[in-house]
Protein backbone atom coordinates (compact mmCIF):
# COMPACT_ATOMS: atom_id res chain seq x y z
CA UNK A 1 0.00 0.00 0.00
CA UNK A 2 1.37 3.41 -0.90
CA UNK A 3 2.24 5.97 1.73
CA UNK A 4 -0.45 8.30 0.39
CA UNK A 5 -3.24 5.73 0.82
CA UNK A 6 -1.94 4.71 4.22
CA UNK A 7 -2.09 8.36 5.35
CA UNK A 8 -5.64 8.73 4.00
CA UNK A 9 -6.81 5.56 5.76
CA UNK A 10 -5.19 6.58 9.06
CA UNK A 11 -6.74 10.05 8.78
CA UNK A 12 -10.20 8.59 8.18
CA UNK A 13 -9.79 6.19 11.10
CA UNK A 14 -8.83 9.07 13.40
CA UNK A 15 -11.82 11.09 12.21
CA UNK A 16 -14.20 8.20 12.83
CA UNK A 17 -12.76 7.61 16.30
CA UNK A 18 -13.28 11.28 17.18
CA UNK A 19 -16.91 11.09 16.05
CA UNK A 20 -17.59 7.84 17.84
CA UNK A 21 -20.79 7.70 19.90
CA UNK A 22 -18.66 6.12 22.61
CA UNK A 23 -16.53 9.25 23.15
CA UNK A 24 -17.46 11.12 26.32
CA UNK A 25 -19.27 14.38 25.53
CA UNK A 26 -21.56 16.94 27.17
CA UNK A 27 -25.21 16.53 26.19
CA UNK A 28 -26.88 19.13 28.44
CA UNK A 29 -26.20 21.72 31.13
CA UNK A 30 -28.91 22.29 33.76
CA UNK A 31 -29.26 25.03 36.38
CA UNK A 32 -31.62 25.08 39.32
CA UNK A 33 -32.51 25.04 43.01
CA UNK A 34 -32.28 21.34 43.89
CA UNK A 35 -30.50 18.15 42.90
CA UNK A 36 -32.02 14.73 42.37
CA UNK A 37 -30.35 11.59 43.71
CA UNK A 38 -28.74 11.02 40.28
CA UNK A 39 -27.11 14.52 40.41
CA UNK A 40 -29.43 16.01 37.76
CA UNK A 41 -31.22 19.27 38.59
CA UNK A 42 -34.57 18.69 40.29
CA UNK A 43 -36.14 22.15 40.13
CA UNK A 44 -34.83 24.28 37.27
CA UNK A 45 -34.56 28.01 37.86
CA UNK A 46 -32.77 31.14 36.64
CA UNK A 47 -33.69 33.43 39.55
CA UNK A 48 -32.55 32.87 43.11
CA UNK A 49 -32.69 34.53 46.51
CA UNK A 50 -29.54 35.83 48.23
CA UNK A 51 -29.32 32.77 50.52
CA UNK A 52 -30.27 30.09 47.97
CA UNK A 53 -27.86 27.46 46.69
CA UNK A 54 -27.40 27.45 42.91
CA UNK A 55 -26.82 24.04 41.32
CA UNK A 56 -25.35 23.18 37.93
CA UNK A 57 -25.59 19.66 36.51
CA UNK A 58 -23.44 18.76 33.50
CA UNK A 59 -24.95 15.77 31.73
CA UNK A 60 -22.66 13.59 29.65
CA UNK A 61 -22.89 10.42 27.62
CA UNK A 62 -20.35 8.09 26.16
CA UNK A 63 -17.19 6.49 27.45
CA UNK A 64 -14.10 8.31 28.58
CA UNK A 65 -12.43 10.66 31.03
CA UNK A 66 -12.42 14.43 31.17
CA UNK A 67 -12.16 17.44 33.41
CA UNK A 68 -15.43 19.32 33.81
CA UNK A 69 -15.25 22.81 35.25
CA UNK A 70 -17.47 25.73 36.21
CA UNK A 71 -16.47 29.37 36.61
CA UNK A 72 -19.06 31.31 38.64
CA UNK A 73 -19.08 35.04 37.90
CA UNK A 74 -20.91 38.08 39.27
CA UNK A 75 -20.78 40.48 36.35
CA UNK A 76 -17.13 40.33 35.25
CA UNK A 77 -15.82 39.30 38.68
CA UNK A 78 -14.88 35.67 39.31
CA UNK A 79 -16.70 34.46 42.44
CA UNK A 80 -15.65 30.81 42.48
CA UNK A 81 -14.07 28.20 40.24
CA UNK A 82 -14.32 24.43 40.56
CA UNK A 83 -13.44 21.40 38.46
CA UNK A 84 -13.87 17.66 38.70
CA UNK A 85 -11.94 14.88 36.98
CA UNK A 86 -14.51 12.33 35.80
CA UNK A 87 -14.46 8.93 34.16
CA UNK A 88 -17.71 7.47 32.88
CA UNK A 89 -18.86 4.47 30.85
CA UNK A 90 -22.42 5.61 30.13
CA UNK A 91 -24.75 8.53 30.75
CA UNK A 92 -23.90 10.49 33.88
CA UNK A 93 -24.36 13.82 35.63
CA UNK A 94 -21.67 15.86 37.35
CA UNK A 95 -22.91 18.45 39.83
CA UNK A 96 -21.53 21.75 41.08
CA UNK A 97 -23.02 24.20 43.56
CA UNK A 98 -22.53 27.75 44.74
CA UNK A 99 -23.73 29.20 48.03
CA UNK A 100 -22.70 32.54 49.42
CA UNK A 101 -21.61 32.30 53.06
CA UNK A 102 -23.13 35.71 53.82
CA UNK A 103 -25.64 35.67 50.96
CA UNK A 104 -25.24 36.79 47.37
CA UNK A 105 -25.44 40.41 46.30
CA UNK A 106 -28.41 41.01 44.02
CA UNK A 107 -27.61 41.19 40.32
CA UNK A 108 -26.68 39.18 37.25
CA UNK A 109 -24.45 36.10 37.41
CA UNK A 110 -23.11 33.51 34.97
CA UNK A 111 -21.85 29.96 35.29
CA UNK A 112 -19.35 29.14 32.51
CA UNK A 113 -19.08 25.38 31.98
CA UNK A 114 -15.97 23.87 30.39
CA UNK A 115 -15.08 20.37 29.22
CA UNK A 116 -11.35 19.59 29.14
CA UNK A 117 -10.64 23.32 29.26
CA UNK A 118 -12.88 24.20 26.32
CA UNK A 119 -16.03 26.30 26.85
CA UNK A 120 -19.25 24.30 26.51
CA UNK A 121 -22.09 26.51 27.68
CA UNK A 122 -22.77 29.58 29.80
CA UNK A 123 -25.84 29.71 32.02
CA UNK A 124 -27.07 33.13 33.12
CA UNK A 125 -28.98 33.60 36.37
CA UNK A 126 -30.13 36.45 38.56
CA UNK A 127 -30.20 36.97 42.31
CA UNK A 128 -33.17 39.01 43.55
CA UNK A 129 -34.23 40.10 47.04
Amino acid sequence: MSTKWRAIILGLAALLAACSPHTLRVTEVQIGRTLNADETVGITATTFGPTDTVYIAVLTSGIGSATIGVRWKFGDRLVNEASKQVSYKDRAATDFSLKGAAGFPTGDYTAEVSFDGKPVETKAFRVLK
